[in-house]
């Protein structure tokens, strides 16, 4: 399934329009259920699905042990929907309605996380020459213009990369992918386009991701959250300049 749909728009720029095709990104509900029985829905790009649905049931640790990706049916359609087969039902939680977009949901505040001792050392420059890279593979936001971008590195390496109408999403996408693939999260980097708001650094914490950066800012309680929780949290990564918030040790 296509992320996005080509339409004909009037383009309007002083006192001149034109019509002109534009590129705008597809929004589908994707439900999520365990065994027929609805578990949440979000909505999103309708692209890796399969990497979306083990990030966020793994993260908000829904299901008893390691997700299967062969307990996972997903059917496309006007919606589409991803249900798990499973033998111990997905736990039913009181979810909590975040700060991101497309109306993000997570349990994490409810637990408890051990702080982050990883000692990953990066230079500044990496990070920068990431960034480059990480905007390079953004094609859904240059088509659009309306979607986030989320990468996990390991050194110079971008190892996963998602786009999403939702932060979070993608943020789940990257998380998935990894979970699938048995990549672990020690030493690794994540990278996101938009702010960094206390849902994502508690994601870091629930896997061990030691740095987060961002080419915006951090919200008041994701300084919080990472200050105790041992995660670097690094912004306006630009050009020649960016701002260590928290833990800058790890930063050389």
């Amino acid at each position: 399934m296509s992320s996005f749909i080509i339409r004909k728009i009037i383009r309007k720029k002083a006192d001149i329009s034109e019509e002109t095709k534009d590129y705008i990104a597809v929004e589908k509900k994707l439900r999520i259920s365990c065994n027929g029985k609805d578990v949440i829905s979000l909505y999103c790009t309708p692209a890796l699905i399969k990497e979306l649905v083990a990030g966020f049931i793994s993260t908000e640790e829904l299901i008893d042990g390691k997700f299967c990706a062969d307990s996972l049916v997903i059917t496309y359609g006007d919606e589409i929907e991803a249900d798990i087969t499973s033998e111990v039902p997905v736990e039913q939680r009181n979810f909590i309605k975040t700060s991101g977009c497309t109306g993000g949901m997570t349990t994490a505040r409810e637990k408890a996380f051990t702080k982050i001792t990883d000692d990953l050392q990066i230079h500044g420059e990496d990070i920068r020459t990431l960034f480059t890279v990480f905007n390079g593979k953004s094609e859904l936001f240059r088509l659009t213009g309306c979607v986030h971008s989320a990468a996990l590195c390991e050194g110079n390496t971008i190892v996963a990369f998602a786009e999403d109408i939702g932060r979070y999403n993608a943020v789940d996408k990257v998380l998935g992918s990894c979970i699938l693939k048995n990549i672990p999260f020690s030493k690794k980097i994540l990278l996101v386009s938009g702010r960094i708001s206390s849902e994502i650094v508690l994601k870091c914490m629930k896997w061990g991701i030691p740095v987060v950066a961002s080419r915006t800012s951090a919200t008041s309680l994701a300084l919080e959250l990472a200050e105790d929780g041992g995660v670097t949290l690094v912004g306006f990564v630009r050009a020649n300049r960016m701002n260590i918030y928290t833990n800058g040790q790890r930063i050389t």
